[in-house]
């Protein structure tokens, strides 16, 4: 009697490299898919939006392949393959520079990643490390600002009163919530911090301090990639080689709701292994703590007002 094995045909394999048809075949749909999706954001994207002129011949719908190119700082001839559904590798930095020029919203960046078979390096808006008792832990702290952090500086929770020290954090997307980026790139963020310069110097080099064990690692390579790319004053102070171990400091902030807030900057480590750590911000003075009080009541009340439209 013959088997249902036996009845079976042997899985079909490619000629080049063995490996099952099917698993040649889901590969290649991805890549099609993949390319389809990188034009149709490409095309809906205006020069205006990415700080490019118009013209008066352009007759391509959105943005051009080498305005994309060169916007992300590739080739024009490795974008246009991608496009075309060639079989090349796509690194998680390149990715993440396309989904920054595309201005993908939070969803396409996710399905871009997962079109290409990566990894997205960058925090989510919520992290698994941040426990539920973390966050109670946070909220019962207001209205002294605190906020939990990784030895990236990227930003994975915070309470009310933290999320108005500096600007709306609210209203920057999660890839973006980096304190590195925000004190380099964020006018508002960058308004609020009294001595900036001095904080921009400390910060680079904590930042080479704390990638000493991370040179390796597709997502602290990405956000050097970016500040390099994005803060003249950031390129200057990584040159200088600096590193300083964190400690806690007394800072100043300018807050547009309350005034001058003068603060005691202390680091709570709760992973040391994984360098997560709650950052807490304590009033250095009476003055202090009745803004801090008064901003808490502000962002009480901004939370409860409904979205703009």
């Amino acid at each position: 009697m013959t088997t249902m094995a036996q009845q079976m045909p042997p899985a079909a394999t490619t000629a080049a490299t063995g490996a099952p048809a099917t698993v040649a075949a889901g590969s290649e749909i991805r890549r099609h898919e993949l390319a389809a999706f990188l034009r149709s954001r490409r095309e809906r994207i205006t020069p205006e939006q990415v700080g490019l002129p118009r013209g008066a011949r352009r007759r391509t719908p959105g943005l051009r392949r080498e305005e994309v190119a060169h916007l992300s700082a590739v080739g024009v001839t490795w974008y246009t393959w991608l496009e075309q559904s060639r079989d090349i590798h796509v690194s998680v930095q390149v990715l993440d520079a396309l989904a920054r020029t595309l201005l993908l919203d939070p969803s396409e960046r996710a399905h871009l990643f997962q079109l290409a078979g990566a990894t997205d390096p960058t925090p989510a808006s919520s992290c698994a490390g941040v426990t539920d008792a973390v966050r109670e832990l946070l909220d019962q702290l207001d209205p002294l600002p605190a906020c939990v952090q990784n030895s990236r500086y990227d930003i994975l929770a915070y309470n009310r009163t933290y999320a108005h020290l500096l600007c709306d954090l609210d209203a920057i997307p999660p890839e973006d919530r980096n304190c590195m980026v925000l004190i380099h790139t964020h006018p508002q963020w960058r308004e609020s911090v009294v001595h900036l310069d001095e904080s921009m110097r400390l910060m680079a080099a904590k930042l080479r301090a704390s990638m000493a064990g991370h040179l390796t690692e597709p997502a602290w390579k990405m956000l050097v990639k970016r500040l390099q790319t994005e803060s003249p004053e950031f390129r200057e102070n990584w040159e200088r080689y600096e590193v300083v171990v964190g400690r806690s400091k007394v800072k100043e902030f300018r807050n547009p709701h309350v005034g001058l807030l003068t603060v005691t900057h202390t680091d709570l480590w709760l992973n040391p292994e994984h360098g997560a750590r709650m950052v807490t911000y304590a009033p250095q003075n009476a003055q202090t703590r009745e803004r801090l009080e008064r901003l808490y009541a502000y962002a009480r009340s901004a939370a409860a007002r409904p979205p703009s439209r």
